[in-house]
């Protein structure tokens, strides 16, 4: 097992019927920034249900909505100006991962005094933590499993065709309220956004190469085997609370640090589909199925450890020789994204091979010359797996 530090302060309140705690988690003479999305909110009565909770002290509420898909930072910008001009000392994020994400760039750069006015520039750190002593204290009420953002200290910002990450360890949220009731009325096409974004994050922690990590390995099979028996059900049963709730925590569990300390990581699908969501506009978790497939087809050579295990230890594939049960676990896997209704070809998205250029450019731009545990994903080894994507 590799050395590793952990760390994670977040306060989880998982369950049906939890928002009423949000009265006793939020500081009872707070102003208090609501921040969501495009409204779902609202119509479904979480928004209302929030507000009435909050009402119960002497706490002054604003809100801030309209954050969107891949946050943006212009739009952040505006919520930052509010932050800063309306004293708020506590934000309250309500949605999901991007609504999240938005909140914790909003909360570390609304106390960065020193980059006001030049607040593009806490989004040029990549994966090294922000300079900054502190952040605007947000707690979360998650309304979509997929990200892991509610019990993390990373966000993906979005300005123009750039993707870029923001972390700091001011950026863990104080709470998360977990209530699985509160994701039924998803469409099912994001809970399969969720399941798959899920699943990616854990693979990506997984299957990489073997370190004797025992309890990461097996905490990382259970959630894809628990992913693999409750995804297709929380699509067709969107109300039956024990599969929700077992994808909402799993969801969780796949990007708190658990599964990733001490074991070398991937990323290098991730990297690729941000770029394609950046250039496309195509959902994020759509990106990964596609790349993600691609990625093992093209390096099942430094991955065949991992695969193997994977094979046999979340497939029960035991028989055939080496080359055969990889393919096989890779088809399963395939075969498990398509039974959600997620494509695994950019070409069902109708997007070609001009992408393939784009993208190989984009990573160059962005310094993702040499992706993945173990920095072998070249920008041709890229170009290699958007053409077997496509």
């Amino acid at each position: 097992m590799l050395n590793f530090n952990f760390y994670n302060p977040t306060k989880i309140v998982f369950g049906e019927g939890r928002l009423k705690k949000l009265n006793n988690l939020v500081p009872q003479n707070a102003k208090v920034l609501i921040t969501y999305g495009g409204g779902s909110v609202k119509r479904f009565g979480v928004l209302d249900q929030v507000k009435d909770e909050l009402s119960k002290g002497s706490r002054e509420v604003l809100e801030f909505g309209g954050i969107p898909a891949n946050p943006r930072f212009d739009i952040l910008l505006d919520a930052i100006k509010i932050v800063r001009e309306q004293k708020v000392d506590f934000i309250l994020a309500v949605g999901g991962g991007s609504v999240i994400d938005g909140t914790k760039f909003i909360a570390v750069a609304a106390v960065a005094d020193e980059y006001e006015g030049r607040e593009r520039e806490l989004m040029n750190f990549g994966f090294t933590p922000v300079p900054v002593d502190g952040a605007i204290p947000f707690g979360t009420v998650l309304t979509l499993p997929a990200t892991g953002s509610e019990m993390n200290n990373g966000a993906v910002i979005s300005d123009g065709e750039d993707k870029l990450p923001v972390f700091s360890d001011h950026t863990f949220p104080k709470f998360s309220i977990l209530d699985p009731v509160l994701t039924y009325t998803l469409p099912p096409t994001q809970v399969a956004n969720g399941v798959v974004d899920t699943f990616i994050h854990t693979i990506e922690q997984y299957v990489t190469f073997p370190v004797g990590a025992g309890f990461q390995d097996r905490t990382a099979e259970g959630i894809l085997q628990t992913l693999i028996e409750v995804g297709k059900t929380t699509m067709d049963e969107p109300e039956n609370y024990n599969a929700r709730a077992n994808l909402v925590w799993c969801s969780t569990m796949a990007l708190n640090g658990l599964i990733g300390a001490g074991v070398p990581q991937d990323w290098a699908t991730h990297m690729i589909g941000h770029e394609i969501t950046a250039l496309t506009g195509l959902d994020h978790a759509k990106t990964l199925a596609v790349i993600q497939i691609a990625n093992w087809k093209i390096r099942r050579t430094p991955k065949k450890k991992k695969l193997l295990q994977y094979a046999e230890r979340v497939w029960g594939i035991r028989e055939g020789d080496d080359d055969a049960r990889i393919d096989l676990a890779i088809e399963k896997t395939e075969n498990f994204f398509n039974s959600l209704g997620m494509a695994t070809r950019l070409s069902d998205y109708d997007i070609g091979a001009d992408i393939v250029d784009k993208v190989v450019a984009a990573l160059e731009k962005h310094g993702m010359t040499q992706l993945s545990e173990h920095g072998d994903v070249t920008l041709d080894v890229s170009r290699k797996m958007l053409e077997e994507a496509l």
